[in-house]
């Protein structure tokens, strides 16, 4: 009988984490490097964000800052409120996420069926977005609500620490450090975990950040945006620049050409952020050394984004 691999896991948490690396070879077969994406997508949320989350909550539970009588308030434009729903569930810890107009319809549906309560603000903050009127919203809630929680996925140093996991992944399927890593940036957790990782291990790895048109957070000037889960409208407490090697603004309507040239060559389906990734390497192709090894972080899985940036009527009206 063949023999196959097989992990047996200890509950649903025990699958976050170990997604796939994979190669993609159509996308740009021309080039002369090497690119493979980490498919986040593959996390039970469907999102990186899932390792933040359980990050978070796992380690205030162990240091008793949160118990059974405790109530998680976050944040979120969508897929660390679907993280931590799921995680909340399976702890039975009541969960408050506070969203704006640009969370989707499917995504409210999935936090709903992980029974999270769902606030939403409309009111703009004039950074181009809605995360400084979210966050005033969270902290009216706290003061509140006896005994409540803030994950802070913007402050929580349990953030960025759950992405060396992340690049101990790629070394470990690659057997070597990779000569890039292109990131997309909101709360910069992700870019400063592995900015932290590849530090302490040595790597040669250069890290190029990828961010929206828009977004303060490299110090653009602020605008509308509407692709959820990439930009910010205030500064990142987590970025530390010397960790950036170069950095990548993206307007929303690439991102979703990226995200229909990764379906259309690779038969993946991603959310928004993956596709500025997309187009942040094929903007910087020809400034790489051939036979560099890429690897392309790909946040989350599309299925959410159907109504949107997989929307023929969506994009023509939006863009």
């Amino acid at each position: 009988m063949k023999k196959t691999n097989t992990t047996q896991h200890s509950g649903i948490l025990g699958c976050i984490g170990n997604t796939p690396l994979i190669r993609l070879n159509r996308i740009f077969s021309n080039s002369n490097v090497q690119l493979y994406g980490k498919l986040e997508m593959f996390n039970p949320g469907g999102s990186i964000k899932d390792r933040t989350a359980l990050n978070i909550v796992k380690h205030a539970v162990e240091k008793g800052i949160v118990n059974k009588n405790s109530t998680i308030v976050e944040s979120t434009s969508g897929n660390m409120g679907i993280g931590l729903a799921r995680i909340c569930h399976y702890y039975k810890l009541p969960l408050i996420l506070v969203t704006d107009p640009h969370v989707n319809s499917l995504t409210v549906s999935i936090l709903k069926a992980f029974n999270a309560q769902i606030v939403k603000v409309d009111k703009h903050d004039g950074k181009g977005g809605y995360l400084n009127t979210r966050l005033a919203k969270v902290q009216q809630l706290l003061r509140e609500i006896p005994l409540s929680f803030w994950p802070d996925q913007y402050h929580n140093e349990d953030n960025p620490s759950a992405h060396e996991s992340t690049f101990l992944e790629i070394l470990q399927t690659l057997r070597k450090a990779p000569d890039y890593i292109f990131v997309s940036t909101s709360t910069c957790g992700t870019l400063r975990g592995l900015g932290d990782a590849i530090s302490k291990y040595g790597a040669h790895t250069k890290i190029i950040a990828v961010d929206a048109v828009g977004s303060v957070i490299f110090g653009d000037t602020p605008s509308k945006r509407i692709i959820p889960g990439m930009g910010a409208g205030r500064p990142s407490s987590f970025l530390d620049i010397r960790q950036v090697k170069d950095v990548v603004l993206i307007p929303d309507v690439e991102s979703v050409e990226g995200c229909r040239h990764l379906l259309q060559t690779e038969s993946i389906l991603a959310g928004g952020s993956s596709g500025a990734v997309i187009k942040a390497v094929e903007k910087k192709l020809d400034q790489i050394p051939a036979g560099s090894t890429i690897v392309a972080i790909m946040a989350d899985n599309g299925e959410r984004y159907l109504e949107t940036i997989y929307c023929e009527e969506w994009v023509k009206q939006n863009f």
